[in-house]
């Protein structure tokens, strides 16, 4: 590969032959949506409730020593 000088201007681009057109400045490329994220479960919010409420406790012991 060619080094351009560092306070020079950019080399120009070129089409690849057989490829798809650039997108334009500004354009974002087409991707398929996002899908929506389920709802918490009961389970995960108790789960996260435990998790929290034990390392509460931990960090109350480890202070309190």
């Amino acid at each position: 590969m060619d080094e351009r000088p560092s306070d020079g201007p950019l080399p120009p681009a070129y089409p690849v032959a057989g490829a798809r057109p650039p997108q334009p400045d500004g354009d974002q490329v087409p991707c398929p949506p996002v899908p929506e994220r389920a709802p918490l479960t009961r389970r995960q919010y108790a789960y996260g409730i435990v998790i929290a409420v034990v390392v509460l406790l931990l960090f109350v012991v480890g202070v309190a020593r």
